[in-house]
């Protein structure tokens, strides 16, 4: 029996509210797997389990995967659909609201993130798996195009903001590919992309809870320029700050979103000694 009909005969209704909208088509989550690297020596936490058309596949191309999923009412349809997948398991919570830890202690080792994120939840779930733990390996997840484009952004990129900063100092993000609006169900008004985070903490050597600071200052008013940001939100004197980028050899008239990854490392260095 197809993800559709057992849908049907459960009389499961679709919930604006959770942001469900499933993907049917087998060739594309196949893609979707290949993409993401997924191997049998991989564990796979899924967050939005949906129909388990998404989860099916990953269980037959990893070593086990642990899905949560919100919405109860999907719960019979989960049980039938993933009965001869012994190494799944679905959790029936909100993976946004619940510790990490709680959820990691469904892993034996480090773990990857394979997903079709919902979208009213996207930004902070990858920040918490981003930030909050040092056990993910990597993240593949179903994003709106729009914020796709957003975290994979440079600095040349009219996108570019400071969670495009943020994500590229954890790691190294990029666009794995393009899903039209048309391959889910039901159809919603944007369409999709899959983004992967490669995490590498390592990637820079410098305060990341500074250069966080740093980031977010520079890009809470774009209108102004980096030194008055700067300034402002560090109670720091310009004089300071007007030397430290003339040291680094960046024009003292540049804004925020000017500023490469690497750019915001170097002013983190200087403003932490």
């Amino acid at each position: 029996m197809s993800e559709i009909d057992l849908i049907n005969k459960n009389n499961f209704t679709f919930n604006k509210k959770y942001g469900q909208n499933f993907i049917f088509d087998k060739n594309l989550l196949e893609a979707i797997i290949k993409d993401s690297g997924i191997t049998k020596d991989d564990e796979v936490l899924e967050i939005g389990a949906g129909a388990g058309t998404l989860t099916k596949i990953i269980a037959q191309n990893a070593k086990s995967v642990v899905s949560y999923e919100i919405d109860k009412n999907l719960e019979p349809v989960l049980k039938e659909n993933l009965r001869e997948c012994g190494n799944s398991a679905v959790v029936f919570s909100d993976a946004l609201k619940l510790p990490i830890a709680d959820i990691e202690k469904h892993f034996t080792g480090d773990y990857k993130i394979v997903a079709n994120l919902p979208y009213y939840i996207t930004t902070p779930l990858i920040m918490k798996f981003v930030k909050q733990t040092n056990r993910v390996k990597s993240l593949s997840v179903m994003v709106q195009k729009e914020v796709g484009e957003r975290l994979t952004a440079k600095n040349t990129d009219a996108q570019y903001g400071s969670i495009s900063v943020i994500l590229d100092f954890y790691g190294d993000v990029k666009i794995l590919r393009q899903v039209s609006r048309k391959m889910f169900v039901p159809v919603p008004n944007v369409d999709s992309c899959v983004v992967q985070i490669s995490i590498n903490k390592k990637k820079y050597d410098c305060n990341a809870e500074i250069f966080e600071s740093v980031v977010k200052s520079a890009f809470s008013n774009k209108r102004k320029t980096l030194v008055n940001n700067i300034s402002k939100d560090f109670n720091l004197s310009k004089d300071v700050i007007f030397a430290i980028l003339k040291e680094l050899n960046i024009s003292c008239d540049i804004r925020g979103d000017a500023l490469s990854t690497k750019d915001f490392v170097e002013i983190t260095k200087k403003l932490t000694k």
